[in-house]
């Protein structure tokens, strides 16, 4: 049986500034889960990871009644968390620079690209053959690192992935190889076509 798993990044606030935090998506991102509700395909089961942006996005979607997933959680960004990418930047160019090109590097003591990628694919390869379709609101760093992992790509290509604010990925997988489906054109409210 086929394993049907679509993503969706976490809604966010509309922003300049860079920040490793935990950010509460505003009304107008919100208001943009709520119009690709319908879009999405129906699902048996329903995830979420812990983050408030994660579990605010799913209330948006509709989702009454869904399962808080600990292993699809953000990067754990150690002493970087709650500060801008700027300013780290600034403070600690050698450790930042040795973060964006070493996915084993964890200069700020939190967890590494490497531990998240593995983390995301472990959990992805432990479910159930018989799950069917499912849908989970995700982190973007977990969007990624499934993306890598169903394309069996090398992990320094982590950060060369965009996966931007309510993107949807859509996996499948059988017999422990997941494909990675694209082309399928988002269905778009009224007010979100030309101009």
């Amino acid at each position: 049986m086929t394993v049907r798993l679509t993503l969706v990044c976490a809604a966010a606030p509309a922003t300049d500034t860079v920040r490793f935090a935990d950010a509460v998506p505003d009304d107008r991102a919100l208001e943009r889960a709520r119009r690709m509700a319908g879009t999405l395909p129906s699902a048996g089961d329903r995830y979420t990871a812990p983050s408030l942006r994660c579990r605010r996005t799913a209330t948006a979607l509709g989702w009454e009644a869904v399962a808080v997933e600990p292993e699809l959680r953000d990067l754990d960004m150690g002493r970087w968390r709650d500060r801008t990418l700027d300013r780290v930047a600034a403070d600690e160019p050698d450790g930042f620079a040795a973060w964006l090109t070493d996915p084993h590097a964890s200069p700020h003591g939190g967890e590494s690209v490497a531990g998240l990628c593995a983390r995301v694919a472990a959990w992805a390869d432990a479910l159930p053959p018989d799950t069917g379709r499912m849908v989970a609101v995700v982190e973007q760093a977990a969007a990624r690192a499934a993306i890598l992992h169903a394309l069996s790509a090398p992990l320094h290509s982590f950060w060369r992935v965009d996966v931007p604010p309510l993107t949807t990925v859509q996996l499948t997988g059988r017999a422990g190889r997941w494909n990675l489906r694209t082309g399928a054109a988002p269905a778009t409210a009224p007010d979100d076509g030309p101009r």
